[in-house]
């Protein structure tokens, strides 16, 4: 008689699901997280960032620099932006003159721009201000203009039957119309403001330092508790800005737009 025949079995697989001649995706996760384990300093000494004395006030001084330059960069573009909307919305030739424009400064990168704005505004804290509104006008334009042409048919037909003109339409209906669309142009752009202001510290550095140049110089240095807490500084501006503009526009239209009238009736418990 023959030997008895055994019934294969397939190989045992790997616990990580390593494909073949490759490694598996848990075994390629090790490498970045052991870098994190060694970059990232412990919770204490990040405390220690923010609690020693000697860099507190320089971290509070670019900060409040940082500020400064985020909210004036933001009210140029917001003045800015929601101008260029009115104008184009106005007249269809006007959009199609300008808007090519707003697109141009959106998507040509910033990097691009710097030496110009260095040649043509120096390399101050004006040029930091500029980069401010380039990187934040164009959510203010789009959505300004957005808003202005969303106006319901019904609403200009009852303008045109009193026989009203083209300011008394713009004043007392597209624009109140349009208010949801321009704050929320302006709570994105809040962001973009802040971000801009940092960006612009990398390059135009004569002046107070502000959090830019702060984030650079202790990456320099190698001081890791105090580049993590400019970081987190510069974050905690960020969504600041970004949930003040949020508050900003729940006060203005809440009481009568529909996704802010909802949004409070599920907060306050109500239902309909």
């Amino acid at each position: 008689m023959g030997r008895p025949v055994e019934a294969s079995r397939p190989p045992a697989r790997d616990l990580d699901f390593a494909p073949a001649g490759g490694e598996g995706p848990l075994r390629s996760l090790l490498p970045p997280l052991a870098v994190l384990a060694l970059v990232l300093p412990p919770h204490a000494v990040l405390l220690v960032g923010f609690l020693d004395p000697a860099h507190l006030a320089e971290l509070l001084s670019g900060l409040w620099l940082t500020t400064q330059v985020a909210a004036l960069g933001l009210a140029i573009a917001a003045a800015a932006g929601i101008a260029l909307g009115v104008l184009m919305s106005q007249a269809r030739w006007l959009e199609r003159s300008l808007y090519p424009y707003a697109v141009v400064l959106q998507t040509v990168p910033i990097l691009a721009m710097v030496p110009l704005i260095g040649f043509w505004f120096g390399f101050g804290l004006g040029s930091r201000v500029l980069v401010c509104v380039l990187i934040a006008l164009f959510p203010i334009v789009a959505n300004t203009l957005f808003g202005l042409r969303s106006v319901p048919r019904g609403l200009r037909d009852l303008f045109a039957l009193h026989r009203a003109g083209r300011l008394s339409r713009l004043v007392r209906l597209e624009l109140p119309a349009a208010l949801p669309a321009i704050l929320t142009g302006l709570r994105i752009s809040a962001g973009l403001s802040v971000t801009g202001a940092i960006v612009g510290d990398f390059f135009f550095r004569q002046g107070q330092p502000g959090l830019g140049i702060l984030i650079d110089l202790y990456r320099a240095r190698l001081a890791s508790e105090q580049l993590f807490a400019a970081v987190i500084l510069g974050s905690l501006l960020g969504l600041g800005a970004f949930w003040a503009f949020g508050l900003l526009s729940r006060w203005a239209v809440g009481a009568w737009h529909e996704a802010y009238a909802d949004d409070t009736a599920t907060g306050s418990g109500r239902t309909e």
